[in-house]
């Protein structure tokens, strides 16, 4: 039983040596941002917006004078 022992003694402070000079280094995780929109439904989005505005103006334009 005291070859079991030691030999997990030696692994404890096998991991306990790593983590000592690990100590004082912080790692940075590189976050990327996803986007909450795909860029296909911003797409729709934009032509849906911009083609209503144009044919309103292209409507007002064509309608003649208010009276």
């Amino acid at each position: 039983m005291a070859t079991a022992s030691k030999r997990v003694t030696n692994a404890k402070s096998g991991k306990f040596h790593q983590l000592v000079h690990k100590r004082g280094h912080v790692e940075v995780e590189k976050k990327t941002e996803k986007s909450t929109v795909n860029k296909l439904m911003l797409g729709f989005f934009l032509f849906v917006v911009v083609g209503s505005a144009l044919l309103q103006i292209i409507r007002t334009a064509t309608s003649g004078p208010m009276v």
